[in-house]
């Protein structure tokens, strides 16, 4: 049966209905890319306000600028020795030297307190320390220098320790390890397992000596041991010299042992216990304590801490190929 309907109206209504649904395609297209974009919009924004949020705890929880040394009147003058004593640590020579001059030429300061907390280090920046503090206490006469111990000072912390006037420590403290020491690996079962051969040259017949690579050599340990012995009687000879008669007659006593706070007063090693803010208020008699160690400035504390939270920013707007999330 024959179609009585128009060929151009069949024309007209495919092309309407072609129409209809470009027209809906277009729609969800749209709708699609402004839900993108609404989103990318929203992303911004908390990116934004997380980054804020950062930027305001980071003012919040930054110490403020520290009391300037001259603008206290009578005061206990504090230097820290926190961490490890190396040159390119925080516990470095220089910081401390800086700090300790400082609040020995301040004429508002009544004494000096080295608060100590480290392990050791390097026995040349503890020795650019106890040499400076002698100066120091010559040079000031009247002004003396306590160390206190908190948690622990052990080997180069000590060898800075036993400079000052008097030591106090808390019970519990670690103190001692007066000794050197010097460590390492030996690898040369290993490499003959793994059939690796070891080429090294030198100009000089010793150059090489203790090679983890290659059997140790008597005579290269022997020099070794000399040298360890060297620096342990140096370190010997400045407890000695720190400390005088305090000093126990015990055989233990530049072992390399550790003892406790309480131990250490028997042994000579510590005066007295007591934290910094005992000795400024009961022995010194000056409670107030200003902080002489040398801090980086607000400015640069917050430029390193801004790169970074930046860097974690943009960072967090990449996926793992590089491309924008």
């Amino acid at each position: 049966m024959a179609s009585n309907q128009d060929p151009d109206q069949k024309t007209l209504e495919k092309a309407q209905s072609v129409e209809w649904q470009q027209d809906l395609i277009n729609r969800l297209a749209f709708a699609a890319i402004n839900e993108q974009r609404r989103a990318r919009r929203w992303s911004i924004f908390f990116k934004f306000v997380l980054f804020a949020y950062l930027v305001g705890l980071l003012f919040l929880y930054t110490p403020s600028m520290r009391i300037e040394p001259g603008a206290a009147a009578r005061h206990t003058a504090l230097v820290e020795v926190d961490g490890v004593i190396a040159s390119d640590k925080e516990a470095s020579a220089d910081n401390i030297v800086e700090g300790l001059r400082s609040a020995f030429e301040n004429k508002n300061s009544a004494a000096v307190i080295l608060r100590i907390n480290s392990p050791g280090g390097s026995p040349v920046q503890a020795g650019y320390v106890n040499d400076e503090i002698r100066r120091l206490r010559t040079k000031y006469p009247d002004k003396q220098l306590y160390a206190v111990i908190s948690d622990i000072c052990a080997s180069g912390g000590y060898y800075i320790a036993a400079a000052a006037d008097s030591i106090y420590a808390d019970k519990a403290s670690i103190v001692g390890s007066i000794g050197v020491r010097m460590d390492g690996f030996g690898f040369v079962e290993a490499i003959e397992k793994l059939g690796i051969e070891r080429r090294l040259l030198t100009a000089g017949e010793n150059k090489g000596f203790l090679d983890p690579f290659q059997p140790v050599k008597e005579a290269d340990v022997a020099h070794v041991t000399k040298l360890l012995e060297d620096i342990h009687q140096q370190f010997i000879d400045v407890v000695q010299s720190g400390r005088g008669d305090k000093l126990k007659d015990d055989p233990l006593l530049f072992s390399g042992f550790v003892w406790t706070g309480e131990q250490a007063v028997d042994l000579g090693l510590v005066d007295a216990l007591g934290s910094a803010g005992y000795v400024a208020r009961e022995v010194i008699g000056a409670e107030t304590i200003v902080d002489y160690t040398p801090q980086e400035d607000l400015f640069e504390r917050f430029s390193k801490r801004l790169g970074t939270a930046l860097a974690n920013g943009v960072s967090a707007l990449f996926d793992g190929g590089g491309a924008l999330r």
